[in-house]
């Protein structure tokens, strides 16, 4: 028995005009496989696994988490369910360059690199095709047009049902729109990183296209589950995060004190709280949720079922308002890769 049988399935949104029909949530992977510390992969497998018992279709990866491994974990997970290759919506995020000390060297977004990497992911994945394909960031050296261009020939051909970006401006949005029919935009979105709302929501609105949230539990901080004594081990991509460091930490833990009075009025967790509030933002934005647990999946898939009133929502602001986080949400160098913040 899964044990989110007690949790009705998750409801289901469209990505903006064009995009598909996916689950109100979805599921990231990449903590399964790099970035936050050891995975046990049994558990992983078993997490993908009670998400598509849930009615979770939308799965998130990248090429480059773990350096493929995570679309190989997908690929076997999915092969040891009893879900079909069509129940399921992944998306799969390309272009960031490793080395095989797992540092970064740039992006890569030609289109002959476009090509390559799909062809990679598609072997990987062991599918004939990525429902949506998306540049993790903007190239500075190649035209946004150039790159979904060459993401249009792979359409054409069948290789990809819709295009996605990430991280870009309402300029960049606007450009590759006209190309060819953006689906969503991925990009980081929760009470504590609203930078979105002034111009780049507001434009994906306008040209119809949907929002995939990452990072609504802001890396964990949100999740009602953080300390301010927790050891990270080296290669945890929070031990660089300015929002975890010293101060900024414990300011922006009083934050989530302050949101856990208004989860525990309504009997909900923390971490409940912040994704359901996401969810009420509009139909249009599907939050994803970094789950590496089935507990932790558990929580987050009863967010679905939270209703927030407009005095929920009034008390959520006044706990945590637009701007109140402590720190950026990259260190410096890497805040300079997101044409969002342009």
């Amino acid at each position: 028995m899964s044990t989110l049988s007690a949790v009705p399935a998750v409801p289901t949104r469209t990505l903006g005009k064009t995009g598909p029909r996916v689950s109100a949530l979805g599921l990231g992977l990449m903590g399964m496989s790099d970035l936050y510390g050891p995975a046990d992969e049994a558990e992983s497998t078993a997490t993908i696994h009670a998400a598509l018992d849930a009615g979770l279709t939308l799965l998130d990866t990248g090429d480059f988490y773990g350096m493929g491994h995570n679309e190989l974990l997908l690929r076997d997970a999915l092969r040891s369910s009893s879900r079909y290759r069509e129940e399921v919506v992944i998306s799969v995020k390309f272009g960031a360059l490793r080395d095989p000390d797992g540092g970064w060297s740039g992006y890569d977004s030609r289109p002959e690199a476009v090509k390559n990497f799909a062809a990679y992911s598609l072997r990987r994945l062991g599918t004939d095709h990525i429902d949506i394909y998306r540049p993790a960031r903007l190239d500075p050296a190649v035209p946004i047009e150039g790159t979904v261009g060459a993401i249009a020939e792979l359409v054409e051909a069948g290789h990809v049902r819709h295009i996605g970006l990430s991280e870009v401006g309402a300029e960049t949005l606007r450009r590759a729109h006209a190309v060819h029919p953006i689906s969503d935009l991925q990009i980081e979105y929760s009470l504590l990183s609203r930078g979105i709302e002034a111009d780049i929501l507001p434009t994906a609105r306008e040209l119809g296209i949907g929002i995939t949230a990452y990072g609504v539990l802001a890396r964990g901080l949100l999740s009602g589950h953080w300390t301010a004594d927790r050891d990270l081990p080296g290669q945890d991509f929070r031990t660089i995060s300015p929002r975890f460091q010293g101060d900024n930490l414990t300011r922006n833990l009083k934050l989530v004190e302050a949101l856990r009075t208004v989860a525990e009025a309504k009997d909900a967790t923390v971490a409940q709280v912040a994704i359901a509030w996401a969810l009420h933002q509009g139909d249009d934005i599907v939050p994803l949720v970094g789950a590496r647990t089935r507990p932790r999946l558990a929580e987050a898939q009863a967010a679905t079922t939270l209703t927030l009133t407009q005095a929920d929502l009034s008390a959520i602001e006044q706990a945590i308002p637009a701007g109140a986080a402590a720190g950026s949400r990259y260190a410096t160098p890497l805040m300079r890769d997101l044409d969002s913040e342009r």
